[in-house]
């Protein structure tokens, strides 16, 4: 058989050979990209076993569109309109994606692949993950769920396959081979750190499909993450190579009840200040200050540099973040030793429980 007789839109065979995955792998994944191609007879069993996963898999991919709604703090960032993906992962429908998406969404419709545009409600949304889940008003008839995998097996450089949903306006399905390129913490320079997250390359560009809330599978057919982010430093070194930060499903699997149950985790209740901040040479420098936030109200403004919080050195984002959230309560006054201009000061604030300073989506 010849990969050449199937479409597929990027990358190509050619280059899937190349980027050293097996003939086996490359094929494979051409083969899926035609989203249940069926001229696969002539594979051997374990081959057509593999396609078959693969193609459950892209077939429980959906688009998501979210309008947020009226005077959402989240608007200022994230649009008032969103586009994006995600994947059902219950026999309820229920459709796992990434939480900005749904952030204080008014109206929420699912995209099936056949461009049926059905109604959906939020199920939860959490911080500290950031993965959101929302669920269907009318069933998703024939979607089977995907099954989850697990990140602690995975490989540098093993292929992976990523799906992006369709879209209202008539964008189909599509799907996008990528390999594994690096496993570490990421810390978002909006209050964010997860442990370990996943790093791809190439990358799926918004240009490709919506890659916000996109699934990543391994090639058995199993869920591996949730697509959050397009990164310019996917290997995390010196080489700038562009790629895409995905949400491990390991992060879900132990809150799953718990965000069905009451639309959040207990992790997602921590301080948030209202601070943009990068990681610059073992300093910690304020970016962007939110309207309206405790940070905002204490003074803090672009350019300060955070040294310390409750008096304890902080040189990283991480270090940053894990000392702010390590406190009773989350709205415990803080105190931040700061450099604003050549000046070092003490300031004090009084954070805000995050999940209750935003409009939750109806349904939370």
């Amino acid at each position: 058989m010849h990969a050449s007789s199937f479409s597929f839109k990027r990358p190509d065979f050619a280059f899937a050979v190349a980027s050293g995955f097996t003939l086996l792998a490359a094929t494979t994944f051409l083969l899926t990209a035609a989203l249940h191609a069926r001229a696969a007879t002539q594979l051997s069993s374990p081959a057509q076993t593999q396609i078959d996963a693969l193609s459950r898999a892209s077939a429980a991919v959906v688009g998501i569109q979210v309008t947020a709604a009226e005077g959402a703090r989240s608007a200022r960032s994230l649009g008032q309109e969103r586009a994006g993906s995600g994947v059902v992962i219950g026999a309820d429908g229920l459709v796992l994606t990434i939480g900005y998406l749904m952030l204080e969404a008014q109206q929420i419709e699912i995209v099936t692949q056949e461009g049926k545009t059905l109604p959906a409600v939020a199920v939860a949304y959490d911080i500290a993950t950031g993965f959101g889940l929302l669920k269907p008003l009318l069933p998703l008839r024939g979607i089977k769920p995907v099954n989850l995998g697990s990140q602690h097996n995975l490989k540098i450089g093993e292929p992976l396959l990523v799906v992006t949903g369709a879209t209202a306006d008539g964008q189909d399905s599509d799907v996008s081979m990528t390999q594994l390129v690096s496993q570490r913490a990421f810390s978002g320079t909006w209050e964010y750190h997860i442990d370990s997250a996943l790093f791809t390359s190439p990358p799926v560009t918004a240009g490709d499909g919506n890659h916000s809330g996109a699934p990543l599978f391994n090639q058995r057919g199993e869920l591996l993450g949730i697509g959050s982010l397009l990164v310019a430093d996917a290997l995390g070194e010196s080489k700038r190579v562009p790629g895409n930060m995905f949400v491990p499903v390991d992060l879900l699997k132990p809150i799953l009840a718990e965000l069905q149950r009451s639309g959040s985790s207990r992790q997602s209740h921590r301080p948030w200040l209202g601070l943009t901040s990068s990681e610059q040479g073992g300093r910690v420098q304020i970016v962007r200050v939110s309207e309206d936030s405790p940070a905002e109200v204490a003074g803090l403004a672009t350019g300060d540099v955070v040294l310390a919080v409750d008096d304890s050195k902080v040189t990283t984002l991480e270090s940053f973040y894990k000392k702010l959230w390590a406190r009773s309560s989350p709205d415990t006054p803080v105190k931040l030793t700061v450099l604003q201009g050549t000046d070092i000061k003490t300031v004090v604030l009084k954070p805000q429980d995050r999940m209750l300073s935003l409009k939750r989506p109806a349904g939370i």
